[in-house]
């Protein structure tokens, strides 16, 4: 068994806006393998670090994990973005199904309500902060590593050290820094992999390790996944089809890419997803310098809660979307619906079915009636929930996003929108290294006329 994907209604679909048909498929072919050239040669350049980590060795985390499995149950993730999104989003996904007794908690925003209701469910001495940033200066994990630092030495004195761990780059940074001045566990993120293609580095994969997920078979997915999107047989490759049917359809109106996970664990890889999506392909620039402002906004729902409130709008609003439905195949949890009325039109046909099948049955009726209204749809079916097929989804969707920057001719991983509010943010906190910054940013100020406050 494998994850499928279906991409048969993204083509050729009724509509009342001009979407693709197969000859556009077969016109772009050339466009995509320049594309696909492009991804190989990156590969053997070192460039796409994420595609050598499904080879990796784990035996050393799995030996840090076992050397703290008697003393620690919880782990909480200090970090934000791509250090955060993916090690939560696999967490999620398997904690039910694969009956995880050790948790992580993930602390991905500033919000001091957040980080409160953290502490209080936690036990602290039963607790291991990981502390996540690549740069090793991220403004938010450094604040939130800071109070938590004082409250572990105010709490265990000399002891503190075995409750922290710092994943960061692995020779750079302050906080490889502090890790050595404090002589703290350490993990690193590799130099060429960014923060949201991370989820397979030490940064997913050493607090999934933590919780009992097998992380050598979330690996093991994702390398059978690589071999699937190594195929120069375009047609016949999941992560060209999904890029280059997407590219197409952006290219005539369909902005926005919504993916709608029927199944409640999904609906933080939809968060993934969007962080992905989102911040690797919505560009200004090209690699030429051309200013072209692209970017397909994505968006997330969840089948079937959404089919009451979003789906209209889908159906017979703008026809400028994309819908990716996840489907699981199998559960390990289910329901048999009685049959408490069998006279009663009302319920007599759910009886004796299982809450399951009436899920998958509504993706396929949604799937239907948006194919009918002339919305492009795919379906991605997840044979189970399982450290595998994970770790398909995961290599299929950073390789389908690296083919659409290059079939846009734009940069997939550099993010230079998020670096100039990074750098509003350290002007404005006074950060020394930013003073040429803090001009710019008291201009600003100076014009934040106060007769616009109602």
């Amino acid at each position: 068994m494998k994850l499928e994907l279906l991409y048969q209604n993204l083509i050729g679909i009724p509509s009342e806006s001009k979407g693709i048909e197969y000859v556009d498929l077969g016109k772009a072919l050339p466009r995509a393998k320049k594309a696909f050239d492009k991804f190989l040669q990156q590969i053997d350049a070192k460039v796409l670090g994420y595609d050598s980590l499904p080879d990796q060795n784990t035996a050393e985390i799995l030996r840090y994990v076992n050397s703290v499995a008697e003393d620690m149950d919880t782990m909480v993730v200090l970090g934000i973005g791509g250090s955060a999104l993916g090690s939560r989003a696999v967490y999620n996904a398997l904690k039910t199904t694969k009956s995880l007794v050790n948790k992580i908690y993930v602390c991905d925003n500033i919000d001091p309500t957040l980080l409160y209701e953290i502490m209080e469910k936690i036990e602290l001495k039963r607790t291991i902060f990981n502390v996540i940033t690549k740069s090793g200066g991220t403004a938010e994990t450094l604040s939130q590593y800071l109070i938590v630092h004082k409250i572990l030495k105010e709490a265990y004195k000399s002891d503190y050290r075995k409750h922290i761990l710092i994943t960061t780059e692995a020779n750079n940074g302050f906080l490889r820094r502090v890790a050595e001045w404090e002589n703290l566990p350490t993990y690193s993120v590799p130099a060429n992999v960014g923060g949201r293609f991370s989820v397979l580095s030490d940064v997913g994969l050493v607090p999934l390790a933590f919780t009992g997920i097998d992380i050598n078979r979330l690996l093991d997915g994702a390398k059978s996944m690589r071999e699937r999107c190594r195929t120069t047989e375009l047609m016949q490759n999941p992560a060209m089809m999904l890029a280059l049917s997407h590219v197409l359809l952006l290219e005539k109106g369909f902005n926005i890419s919504v993916m709608m996970p029927y199944s409640n664990s999904l609906a933080d890889m939809a968060d993934w997803y969007r962080q992905l999506w989102g911040e690797s392909l919505g560009k200004r620039v090209d690699d030429d310098g051309n200013i072209v402002r692209v970017g397909q906004t994505p968006a997330k729902s969840i089948g079937t809660t959404d089919q009451h409130s979003q789906v209209q709008l889908y159906a017979e609003g703008p026809l400028d979307k994309i819908i990716t439905f996840i489907r699981v195949e199998s559960f390990k949890y289910d329901y048999t619906i009685p049959n408490l009325y069998p006279d009663e039109l009302a319920t007599n046909f759910l009886a004796e079915k299982t809450l399951s099948y009436l899920l998958k049955t509504e993706q396929l009726a949604t799937e239907i009636a948006l194919t009918d209204a002339g919305c492009p749809n795919c379906t991605i079916t997840i044979p189970e929930l399982d450290e595998f097929y994970i770790g398909e989804f995961i290599y299929l969707y950073e390789t389908a996003t690296v083919l659409a920057g290059y079939l846009q001719n734009i940069d997939p991983l550099n993010q230079p929108g998020v670096e100039a509010g990074k750098i509003a943010t350290y002007a404005l906190m006074g950060h020394p290294h930013y003073t040429e910054h803090q001009a710019k940013v008291e201009s600003y100020l100076s014009k934040r006329k106060v007769e616009y406050k109602i």
